[in-house]
């Protein structure tokens, strides 16, 4: 097991970068672990070379997930199209179309946007980000990546990072820890079996 600092991380996936094939990196973690500022650091640094995918992209839609009666567990495993996610990484990994379009989450709007992202053929490393990317039941993900990173942090200030981000997206304060003891927590604590899986730990 490798650990890793934020800057040896950026250094690590500078040096997955090939010119003659593609390079899948995951990063995983529990909610408000810093994986989306992590994946979003390591595209920003390496500019054309580099494009993040995110795994929230594939949440089902709002309506759908009201109609499965699941609104309320938004963010746990069967909220997401697993099977979307695993055909689009498939399509990075093969790299032989000249573009692929990847959705995102907009957190504003509380529901995906599709084909969003476009990924080049020339694109030599693709980062995606998520929660379940070493979770039981969705081996076929870990299967398609060439390294997954685990990222954690302190629990406490895990934990508050959440509450601001979902009173900055409109729920009271209240609300916003009563989801990040709830929901968030449970899927924290799913995610953090899946750690000894990593290729390697990342502090952020």
């Amino acid at each position: 097991m490798l650990y890793l600092s934020t800057a040896e991380a950026l250094a690590r996936a500078r040096q997955l970068v090939a010119p003659d094939h593609r390079v899948l990196l995951g990063i995983t973690g529990a909610p408000g672990a810093g994986k989306s500022t992590l994946a979003a650091w390591i595209g920003e640094a390496l500019g054309q070379q580099a494009v993040v995918v995110a795994m929230d992209g594939f949440h089902l839609a709002q309506a759908e997930l009201v109609r499965l009666g699941r609104a309320e567990r938004k963010g746990a495993p069967d909220t997401f199209d697993a099977g979307g996610y695993v055909a689009m990484l498939r399509r990075l990994r093969q790299a032989d179309e000249p573009v692929v379009y990847a959705p995102v989450f907009r957190r504003d709007l509380e529901e995906p946007i599709g084909s969003a992202v476009a990924v080049h053929r020339d694109v030599s490393l693709v980062v995606t980000e998520g929660n379940y990317l070493l979770l039981d039941g969705w081996e076929p993900v870990a299967e398609l990546l060439d390294e997954c990173w685990f990222v954690e942090v302190d629990e406490v200030v895990r934990v508050d990072r959440l509450v601001a981000r979902h009173v900055a997206h409109g729920k009271t304060p209240e609300a916003a820890r009563a989801w990040a003891m709830g929901s968030d927590q449970q899927n924290a604590k799913r995610i953090a079996a899946t750690r000894d899986r990593a290729t390697a730990i990342v502090r952020s």
